[in-house]
């Protein structure tokens, strides 16, 4: 084979090695400009990351929508899918720990896991609650709902992408400023939601404590939350030490989700005079892939509405975030 012109010292080597096979695929798709492939977890981490790395990449979620994150246990399936990822970016925090120990065992040594929550936030920043106790060593996993740090995993993203891939570094820049500024918009959009409800209503009660890390950004203040640190129903000496509470504090609602089914937040509602609301969600999109709200933008804002009209504020108080993912 005879190759026309004038290779660079610096690029001999890494043709020759390519051709002779034992190149990293990592390497070799960053030096061609092929399609890196990236695995990641829940929903909200992969929306992030797709809008991120754009036609760049090709990325895909473990964790299926509406499954408990805290109990998933990857399939088989997902060993060959995690054996053959370029970069694989989790949320971290103890969130995924089977699906990173599986990671480990079957990555490529080239390939690199990258825990968003530890390299977002220090160890005293951990949160710890009666659904993630201290004592159990495993501090709350939940911080994209604090869009503050939805916009650090972005950045993070965006950093390693360009590492990995410096070849398309200017369009994983390009593409992470117009999604900051998406996520600007959402950040200021849920300051006002919060800003509209009555300040003695910003109190949340939950099934699962998703909400440690936008608290104490937006104002509110979290009470209470059911869910033991085992995700099994609460007993009824918990059940009755969380109606006592909460016939103190008075709320006008309390929150939990499909993928949370539960009897006893229903029969708390009712012992308390609250409204029980099932539509909060922490990790699973809303409306059909495809759909413009199906996005970590169209989670947050469909809570904000949700969440803000529940405790007297502003109706559709997010209803002009666009939710749309940036175009590829």
């Amino acid at each position: 084979m005879i190759i026309k012109g004038k290779i660079s010292r610096t690029l001999q080597p890494i043709i020759l090695a390519a051709i002779a096979g034992w190149l990293p695929v990592t390497l070799q798709a960053a030096t061609s400009g092929g399609t890196l492939h990236v695995v990641t977890t829940v929903a909200p981490i992969t929306n992030i990351v797709r809008n991120v790395g754009g036609r760049y990449i090709d990325v895909t979620g473990v964790v299926p929508e509406g499954t408990d994150s805290h109990t998933f246990e990857p399939a088989p399936t997902d060993a060959k899918l995690l054996s053959g990822a370029d970069l694989i970016i989790v949320n971290g925090l103890d969130l995924e720990l089977p699906t990173v120990k599986l990671a480990n065992k079957v990555k490529r040594p080239d390939v690199k896991i990258i825990s968003l929550g530890e390299r977002t936030i220090t160890r005293k920043q951990w949160q710890y609650d009666f659904s993630f106790p201290k004592a159990k060593g495993h501090p709350n996993p939940h911080l994209w709902p604090n869009v503050a740090y939805g916009m650090r995993y972005a950045e993070i993203t965006r950093d390693e992408l360009s590492k990995l891939d410096p070849a398309h570094a200017d369009g994983y820049a390009a593409n992470t400023k117009a999604y900051l500024a998406k996520l600007k918009k959402l950040d200021d959009a849920t300051f006002a939601c919060v800003k509209s409800i009555p300040e003695k209503n910003r109190k949340l009660v939950t099934y699962h404590d998703s909400f440690a890390y936008f608290a104490p950004r937006y104002g509110m203040q979290v009470i209470a939350a059911v869910q033991p640190s085992d995700f099994s129903e609460p007993s009824p000496r918990e059940v009755m030490s969380i109606i006592d509470q909460l016939k103190k504090v008075k709320v006008p609602a309390i929150f939990g989700s499909e993928v949370f089914p539960s009897k006893v937040l229903k029969q708390i509602a009712h012992e308390t005079g609250s409204k029980y609301i099932d539509q909060l969600a922490d990790d699973e999109l809303p409306g059909k892939p495809g759909a413009p709200e199906h996005s970590y933008i169209g989670l947050m804002a469909n809570d904000m509405n949700i969440m803000t009209e529940a405790l007297g504020g502003a109706h559709q108080c997010a209803a002009d975030v666009d939710p749309t993912d940036l175009p590829i």
